[in-house]
């Protein structure tokens, strides 16, 4: 493009491929320029064609002449200019202001077969011109109501197609309406309605999304429009609505084009919305030479192709586009980031999705779109894992062979920088004003980065990942120390909002770009450079790895490399690349690619060449590593497919290989017939033979008497041809002999002539030799007169000279005076600068102290190398060493890769014997089914039996500990009950007692006296207070020794039932344990008899391979089918036997274990619960229970 260029309004391109006519939008004017595309890019410049006859504005469409000769441009409304020059003169042929009653775009294209012809439409015109006699004049009268044509294309020399806003498709012939018709809004197929979007992060969002869309299509469905049309040799294809174009054939009909084919924009499986993928607006459609491909470009900037049916055979009612190369960004880049192991970058851009492409092959080899807008990314230098910012959250994403798949997810909201270190071990990420710092092994924030007061825009690691550069709106360059997180150099100028920052591979300089129209070398925290932009914004900045070159992109999409240290004037190159403003770029580490993005949706990817055209040269060559990361449940399920695959392949050989027997069977069979229908005509042949040669022999008589005949003619004509050929003989010599004679005297006639001819010419030369002597003397007196006055002119000539020295001499004292009284007041000046030079040399001092420092540090520098070129030639040394090891390699693959293709031989010829096992193999898995069955139900009533058997063994136990309970408790009832039988017995007797001795005291009633003695005696004898006193006590006694007891046997109870559930636990973990062992054992046993029938037909493939090899083919047919059929059987029988023994065995070791768990439960129940102070209990009757 030209310099300053604001983008591309209109291409076209001229009929043979050779001309290409661009129309761009400039600072100044617009400009319109035709380049040659000739074989060898770049495509070279040939004219620039004046804008002024277009009033100053943009032309939005150019059209070629069939024969390249013309170029037309028209601009857009309201006033329509329309020119046409003949540009490889640059010459403007005519000019024509179209009225245009509305507003919207216009079209200009030539006829195809008439370059003096023209059309134009636009929105309420259609016209039609002829150039004759220096000016474009109208063909054609619009009629009707005005139509907003959107779209035409010729389809001959006579009739025009047009598409408008209204879905109307019109045929113009000779400028007068011919044909129209309506095309209806078209919904996609049922298959684009059932296509499923791929997996991504679900919202609500979704669900508005599609009510959206549904609320458009059904708006839209009432306004069809034509935008877009392109004629082909049968039609002309148009598009109607979104997603969709219509072919049209031409037919013999009333209807002069009918609708042939629809085809179908396909659904991109990786948006989030599939639907709206195949509903994007077609902007342009065209053809191949060929007619073989159509190439269609939609508004989202995407590029579709769709291969034309050579044959009407072919055709389908809908067919569908597939991409031209891969799907591109259809808005702004935002992120870019290159990998060190793989030549692969990763973009991400506002349309919400992530691409990794490959800048060596020039794909895209990896594709997702997701929910949210994408602002930033960053590779892993492994190529495996990449870091994208999104509005929402931060993840971390692994690049799988064929997906992207979210690895982990960061609280990090609207992230706009993230970057990985150089190693892969950290990497940063920008939460709005904070640098966070993460592992990338163990996902921690290992540091936080704080100080900055703007919005961060761009981040840098050095290269050995130990300091970190920043930039931020308010004018802030930062240099951190990740090993202490704090600030190490800082440069602040308010005044500018830094866009982008670069840092040289020593990271002593960063370059930073921002929005004061400089580029600026910082180093030690000072600004030391500043190149201006010239009236431009810089962007975005990047440096090579060697430091020689520094890459600057501007505000108008241009790219600009400069040498570094940077030139102070305006040294360097200016290349026009992207429609937009870039946003990012960056150097490959070999220095070989430059990789631009822009806001205009593009990558470029530039080829870095030094001054003489070369390439760069490489220090070494980049090795680039070639594994990928895959999930294991793709491989499985891969591993699935292809083992489905891998039976479903031996089904169909088996089916080919049967069907392939029908076919020699039918083949033998018709070749007998041929046979016997072959001998019959042999044999009648024969007889015809026969017949034939006695009718040769009758001929051959014949043909030997007409030979001799003629022969006997030929004789008698050559005696009579000889004797005429002799008297012609004689006849010809006496002629020869009279030309003889006549050429004789010829010669003499011309030898007269040729002796008259030399007299005559020596007499002309001595007249010429006269005359030329006289001209001699007269010029040499002209000669002598001319010495003379030269002479005369030489002598004036010396006189004027010595005049004019004479007049420099005074011009030259009055020169000496001017400068002698300059050089004075130059003196006066020169002492007040000596001051000046004495403050300047303190200056210089200081500037050589620091220059001994530099140079100290140089000398440290040096050291440093020499230990690291010593390090180098020690890795050089390991790398000869690992490269004989290599070769050595080599030789053993090369060596085993032989031995494979012998092994592959063998497989070969066992191939062979393949098929015919199979066969068999099937028939004895049939009988193997069967007997399969049978074990399965055997095994189902094992194991509702060992169900039974656990269920028992838990009801045993547990009405074992519920008759312990209950026997302690009858025990401790029946002493209760026997105290409380002889305290009432103690009672009933002290009662009796005490009333026999109130009865004696009653007997006294008369006598007071005794009376009162009585009832002292019977009060001393049961109600004296020590007896209380002492029977109180006993019984406090005899009920804590109770209580006591009590609680030690409620603890030793409580200690039991917990062992004896422990205990169960042990018995059941044992049995369950040997079940286990059982199952894996029977696993191990069918393993042993499947490698067994393995062994057993590995037999009997050697068997049958060396019968094969055997010459009598009887044998060779009988006995392998009768060994065959022997052997299965009596693995038959040993299996079935096994089977049987198989079964046995587990009985008896259920049987085993019952008795095993009898006898613990046994053991629990004779072993006494306390030692020595419970009583023993009976389990006589649970044991006979339990028998």
């Amino acid at each position: 493009g030209c310099e300053r260029s604001r983008g591309v309004q209109a291409l076209a391109v001229s009929r043979n491929r050779r001309y290409l006519a661009v129309s761009e939008t400039a600072a100044e004017e617009p400009a319109l320029t035709v380049y040659e595309l000739s074989s060898v890019p770049p495509p070279r410049r040939r004219r620039t064609l004046a804008a002024a006859e277009l009033a100053g504005r943009d032309a939005v469409s150019l059209a070629f002449s069939p024969d390249g000769r013309y170029l037309a441009a028209v601009t857009a409304p309201p006033e329509v200019h329309l020119a046409c020059w003949l540009w490889e003169k640059q010459r403007l042929m005519a000019a024509v202001c179209v009225e245009a009653p509305g507003s919207g775009g216009c079209q200009v294209s030539f006829s195809p077969q008439d370059n003096a012809q023209v059309c134009i439409t636009g929105n309420g015109f259609f016209k039609l011109f002829k150039y004759s006699e220096g000016a474009l004049k109208q063909t054609n009268l619009q009629k009707g109501k005005p139509q907003n044509y959107l779209c035409h294309a010729w389809l001959s020399e006579e009739e025009v197609i047009c598409g408008t806003d209204t879905g109307k498709l019109i045929l113009f012939e000779n400028g007068e309406l011919h044909w129209q018709t309506s095309v209806e809004y078209r919904k996609p197929p049922k298959e684009l309605k059932k296509g499923t979007t791929t997996k991504g992060y679900e919202s609500c969002s979704d669900v508005s999304c599609e009510l959206a869309c549904e609320d458009n299509d059904s708006q839209m469905d009432s306004l069809p429009q034509i935008s877009a049309i392109a004629s082909y040799s049968k039609g002309f294809a148009c598009s109607c609505s979104p997603g969709v174009v219509l072919l049209f054939e031409k037919t013999k009909e009333k209807e002069v084009y009918q609708e042939s084919q629809e085809i179908w924009l396909p659904q991109d499986q990786f948006t989030t919305e599939p639907k709206q993928s195949g509903r994007q607006d077609i902007i342009c459609i065209c053809f191949s030479p060929s007619e073989e491909t159509m190439v269609v470009n939609t508004n989202k900037n995407q590029l579709y192709m769709f291969t034309m049916p050579s044959t009407d055979f072919l055709k389908e009612k809908s067919s569908y586009f597939a991409y031209l190369h891969f799907p591109l960004h259809s808005a702004s880049i935002t992120g870019l980031d290159i990998c060190i192991r793989r030549p692969i970058v990763a973009t991400c851009s506002l349309d919400r999705s992530v691409r990794i492409w490959n800048y060596k092959t020039n794909t895209l080899e990896l594709y997702k779109e997701f929910q949210e807008e994408a602002h930033t990314v960053s590779l892993h230098p492994t190529g495996l894992f990449c870091l994208v910012g999104f509005s929402d959250k931060l993840r971390f994403i692994s690049l799988l062979y064929e997906d992207m798949h979210v690895f982990k997810e960061f609280a990090v909201r609207k992230c706009r920088e993230c970057s990985f270190s150089h190693g892969g071990h950290l990497f940063a990420a920008v939460n709005g004003s904070v640098i966070q710092i993460y592992s990338s092994t163990t996902f921690e924030n290992t540091n936080n980065l704080k100080g900055h007061s703007g919005k961060i825009r761009a981040v840098k690691w050095s290269a050995n990942d130990a300091k970190f550069v920043s930039c931020d709106t308010h004018g802030a360059v930062y240099e951190w120390n990740l090993s202490t997180g704090k600030r190490e150099t800082e440069c602040v100028l308010k005044s500018c909002i830094y866009s982008s920052i670069a840092l040289s591979s020593d990271a002593k300089v960063i370059f930073a770009v921002g929005s004061d129209q400089t580029l600026k070398e910082i180093s030690e925290s000072l600004i030391q450079h500043e190149v201006p932009a010239f009236d431009v914004l810089y962007t975005a900045v990047a440096v090579s790895h060697s430091g020689n070159m520094v890459f600057v992109g501007t505000s108008l999409g241009t790219v600009r490399a400069m040498k570094y240290p940077l030139p102070l004037c305006r040294d360097f190159n200016e290349y026009q690349a992207h429609a937009g403003a870039v946003t990012k770029m960056s150097v490959t580490n070999d220095d070989q690619f430059l990789l631009t993005a822009s806001e205009d949706g593009s990558l470029l990817v530039w080829k870095v060449y030094d001054k003489e055209g070369g390439v760069l040269k490489r220090e070494k060559e980049v090795d680039y590593a070639e594994e990928v990361l895959i999930m294991k449940s793709d491989i499985e399920e891969k591993s699935q497919a292809m083992l489905d695959l891998q039976i479903r392949v031996k089904e169909l050989q088996t089916e080919s290989d049967y069907k392939l027997r029908l076919k020699d069977m039918s083949c033998n069979e018709k070749i007998k017939e041929l046979e016997e229908t072959f001998t019959q005509e042999i044999g009648s042949l024969k007889t015809k033979h026969q017949i034939l040669q006695a009718e040769k022999e009758k001929q051959e008589l014949q043909h030997q008497c007409q030979l001799s005949e003629l022969m006997n003619k030929q004789a008698k004509e050559m005696k009579d041809l000889e004797s005429d050929r002799n008297q012609k003989l004689l006849m010809e010599n006496e002629k020869y002999q009279e030309l003889q004679v006549k050429s004789q005297r010829m010669q003499e006639e011309y030898e007269k002539q040729l002796h008259n001819l030399e007299e005559s010419k020596s007499r002309a030369v001595e007249e010429l030799t006269e005359y030329y002597e006289g001209k001699l003397n007269k010029k040499s007196v002209l000669l002598e007169e001319a010495e003379e006055n030269m002479r005369q002119q030489l002598q004036e000539h010396e006189e004027i000279k010595r005049q004019i020295e004479e007049d420099e001499d005074r011009e030259i004292q009055d020169i000496r005076i001017k400068y002698e009284r300059r050089l004075v007041e130059e003196k006066e000046s020169n002492l007040q600068l000596k001051g000046e030079i004495g403050v300047m040399n303190k200056r210089l001092n200081s500037l050589q102290k620091e220059l001994k420092e530099r140079n100290s540090d140089i000398e440290e520098m040096r050291l440093e190398q020499q230990n690291l070129q010593d390090v180098i030639k020690s890795l050089e040394k390991d790398i000869l060493a690992l490269k004989t090891e290599i070769e050595e390699r080599a030789n053993t693959i090369q060596d085993k890769e032989k031995q494979i293709y012998d092994l592959k031989k063998k497989n070969q010829e066992l191939e062979k014997f393949k098929f015919v096992l199979d066969h068999r193999i099937g028939q004895f898995k049939k009988q193997i089914e069967s007997r399969e069955n049978d074990i399965k139900t055997m095994k189902e009533q094992i194991h509702e039996m060992e169900g039974e058997l656990e269920r028992f063994h838990k009801e045993s136990t547990h009405l074992k500990l519920n008759i312990t309970q209950l026997q302690q408790k009858l025990k401790a009832t029946d002493c209760m009950m026997h105290r409380e039988r002889q305290k009432k017995q103690n009672m009933e007797t002290l009662i009796k007692r005490f009333k026999m001795d109130l009865h004696n005291c009653v007997g006294f009633i008369q006598d007071y006296k005794k009376l009162k003695d009585g009832i002292r005696e019977l009060y001393t004898k049961y109600v004296q207070q020590l007896d209380m006193v002492e029977a109180e006590e006993v019984d406090m006694d005899l009920q804590q020794e109770y209580v006591r007891q009590r609680e030690y046997l409620e603890r030793n109870l409580a200690a039991l039932k917990k062992k004896v559930v422990k205990d169960q636990e042990i018995h059941q973990a044992a049995y369950m344990r040997i079940m286990q062992e059982n199952v894996s054992l029977i696993k191990e046993i069918n393993d042993l008899r499947q490698e067994l029938k393995v062994a057993h037909t590995q037999i009997h493939d050697l068997q049958s391979t060396l019968r094969l090899t055997k010459k009598k083919q009887a044998i060779q047919d009988t006995a392998p089918s009768s060994e065959l059929l022997s052997s299965p059987a009596v693995l038959r029988l040993n299996a079935q036997k096994e089977n049987e023994k198989i079964i046995e065995m587990q009985q008896l070791e259920i049987q085993y274990l019952r008795d095993k768990v009898q006898e613990k439960g046994q053991g629990l129940a004779v072993q006494p619960l306390l030692d020595g102070m419970l009583p023993k209990l009976n389990l006589e009757r649970s044991h006979k229970t339990q028998q």
